[in-house]
């Protein structure tokens, strides 16, 4: 059954807060067993924090925008209504749970947010420009767009979200994920606007997704926030496009929980800053992940964001002395296509275990102004970005490593930046099969 906010009062004019229309539709489908919520005439519906329901399919029509509201004092307060100001471990911010959610659902089952329309995050109510390269807000984690807590057999298909001024999608603790053919279009300056962040959460489905964000994309966490739910495990990315200041695809750097079983396939990546990065600076661990049939075509931008073009990076780096950081182990990369200003970055430190890499071809060109010839370490204790002349593949400290009908290409020499095809440092068990590669004098 269909429950439409106009007959529950709803203006949509984009200046009266339609919150209690909305609300009183959701809680209203909720006690008649589940339903759907529709936002339709092509308006725009400003709100405060909506609560989702067990049952409820929260439906925006094309032409149709929900949009958040501007006033902080207004949003619903996972995390006791308090801003995590100047929460971090050495000096990195690490998140809690969300102290301010837009859509927020807990322990409330089969429920869905769908529809053609767009729900808009007001971004720019919250943030302040630094540089010419970024922005951020004056308190940290800003309002999470989407927060979905413990819930089952969860559906986001089909909408567009936008505007995001913290992450945009966050399943936390939730099993049976389904997301499906959305569109995140967040601006590409908006420090911390990740997509979508599965966080200790199974049986997580993303499929069909376009996705810009400034921030990854498509984040997989276990977070500190979130450790009462098992781990983040049986996820499939499949047929994404993604682009991103900071990384496409990622797991971690929040990994205070383990990670396993993920299979990416089928991703295209364009002018990102990273493509594939794992990133584990806490105890929790990576098992069982296989990256296949994806291209990739990096750039540098602006040092402020983390990364500097690397196409595929794996680190495991201690964030705080008295805390050893998780192993990676059995990760297969396969039929990867990369193109960009940095090769393959692997600084294992003997945690990471049993890498494999088939029909992994890198070429490196230079397509922006910043320099090159950087490897960005960071975060993690005494982490940063260092001078190295950068490689098509990069790889230390790994315990099992085969490099099978994998290839460099150089277009040209990066300023006198680009160096080696192949640099491999400190790794036992290491093989090579059949590598190949090509450039200009010196660079083969």
């Amino acid at each position: 059954m269909d429950y439409n906010i106009l007959d529950y009062g709803a203006v949509g004019d984009g200046k009266t807060d339609d919150v209690k229309s909305i609300q009183n539709a959701i809680d209203t489908a909720c006690g008649n067993g589940g339903g759907r919520v529709v936002l339709d005439g092509e308006r725009v519906y400003l709100s405060s924090s909506i609560i989702l329901k067990k049952g409820v399919e929260l439906h925006v029509c094309r032409g149709s925008k929900l949009l958040a509201t501007p006033v902080l004092e207004n949003y619903f307060h996972p995390n006791e209504g308090r801003k995590d100001e100047g929460v971090s471990i050495a000096g990195t911010p690490v998140t809690l749970k969300p102290s301010y959610a837009f859509i927020y659902a807990y322990d409330a089952d089969s429920i869905a947010i769908s529809g053609d329309g767009e729900i808009d995050g007001n971004c720019y109510a919250f943030v302040r420009r630094v540089s010419q390269y970024y922005v951020t807000g004056d308190f940290y984690p800003r309002p999470t767009m989407i927060y979905l807590e413990k819930c089952s057999h969860v559906t986001v298909r089909d909408i567009t979200l936008r505007n995001a001024p913290f992450w945009t999608l966050h399943p936390a603790g939730c099993y049976d994920v389904l997301i499906s053919h959305i569109r995140i279009l967040n601006p590409l300056d908006v420090a911390n606007s990740d997509g979508i962040d599965p966080d200790h959460s199974a049986n997580v489905r993303i499929i069909g997704c376009h996705v810009e964000a400034a921030d990854d994309c498509i984040c997989l966490k276990s977070s500190a926030g979130n450790m009462e739910y098992g781990p983040t495990e049986n996820v499939v990315i499949a047929d994404c496009t993604l682009k991103s200041t900071s990384a496409a695809l990622k797991i971690g750097t929040e990994g205070t929980g383990d990670f396993k079983n993920i299979i990416v396939h089928g991703v295209t990546i364009s002018g990102t800053n990273r493509g594939i990065s794992i990133q584990i600076r806490d105890k929790g661990c990576v098992k069982n992940a296989i990256f296949s049939d994806i291209m990739i075509e990096t750039r540098r931008f602006a040092p402020c964001w983390w990364g500097t073009a690397e196409p595929i990076a794996v680190t495991s780096i201690n964030r705080v002395p008295d805390t050893e950081s998780g192993t990676i182990e059995n990760i297969v990369f396969e039929n990867i296509y990369a193109s960009g200003e940095n090769g393959v970055f692997i600084h294992g430190c003997h945690k990471v275990k049993n890498v494999r890499m088939r029909n992994v071809h890198i070429e490196m060109k230079t397509s922006s102004k910043w320099e090159k010839g950087l490897y960005d370490y960071r975060p993690g204790e005494g982490t940063e970005v260092v001078s190295h002349s950068a490689s098509a593949f990069y790889i230390t400290g790994v315990e099992g490593l085969l490099l099978e009908d994998c290839s460099a290409v150089f277009k040209d020499n990066g300023g006198g930046a680009f160096a080696k095809a192949l640099e491999v440092n400190d790794t036992t068990g290491f093989e090579n099969r059949n590598f190949a590669s090509q450039g200009v004098d010196g660079l083969i």
